[in-house]
C-alpha cells in the first residue's frame, strides 16, 4: 500500500507523532508501513539477523541502533531475507550498507546513512522493548508509517484517507 505521511497527519493529527527528521529514504519503496516489532543493539546486528528470518507480513523492524555511525546494521544479504519472508520495511537508527543492491530490493528501509563496515556479532541486544530516538517512543505492537516526507507513528493502524 502506498502510504503518503502528510494525509496521514492531516487526517489523524491527535493521534499521530512525528519523528524529528533524520533519516534517509534507501530502500526500493518510497513508502511502506505496519506494525512495529523494535530491537535495541548497538553495533551488532545479530538480532536483526535473527528477526528478518522470521515471518514479516504487514511488519515493520524498528532498530535503535543507538545513532552509530561506526558500523553498518543492515547489509543486503539480510535485506533480501526481510523481502523473502515478507517484510513491509526496517528503521534504523544507525547506518546500512550495500544501498545500491538495497535500493533495488521491494522493501522499505530509512536508516540514518550509509556506512561499508559491517557490524560485530556477539549476539548482544533485546527484543521488543520500547526504544527511543527523533523525540518518539516506538513500542511493539503499535504502527509506523514512512515516506520521503518522514516517519510517523500511531497506536492504531491508520488508513489513507479518500
Amino acid at each position: 500500500m502506498k502510504y503518503v505521511t502528510p494525509d496521514l497527519c492531516d487526517a489523524y493529527p491527535d493521534l499521530i507523532e512525528v519523528v524529528e527528521p533524520m533519516f534517509i529514504n534507501l530502500g526500493g519503496r518510497d513508502s511502506f508501513g505496519g506494525r512495529i516489532v523494535t530491537i535495541k543493539c548497538f553495533e551488532d546486528n545479530s538480532l536483526v539477523k535473527e528477526e528478518v528470518e522470521k515471518p514479516g507480513q504487514g511488519k515493520v523492524m524498528v532498530v535503535d541502533a543507538g545513532g552509530s555511525f561506526r558500523c553498518a546494521m543492515l547489509g543486503d544479504m539480510l535485506a533480501e531475507k526481510a523481502v523473502e519472508n515478507g517484510w513491509e520495511g526496517v528503521i534504523i537508527y544507525g547506518c546500512i550498507r550495500d544501498v545500491d543492491a538495497i535500493n533495488q530490493l521491494d522493501l522499505g528501509v530509512q536508516a540514518l546513512g550509509t556506512h561499508p563496515k559491517k557490524s560485530e556479532k556477539k549476539g548482544v541486544g533485546e527484543y521488543r522493548v520500547p526504544v527511543s530516538f527523533g523525540g518518539v517512543t516506538f513500542v511493539t505492537g503499535d504502527y509506523v508509517y514512512a515516506d520521503n516526507n518522514g516517519i510517523i507513528v500511531s497506536p492504531e493502524p491508520l488508513t489513507m484517507p479518500e
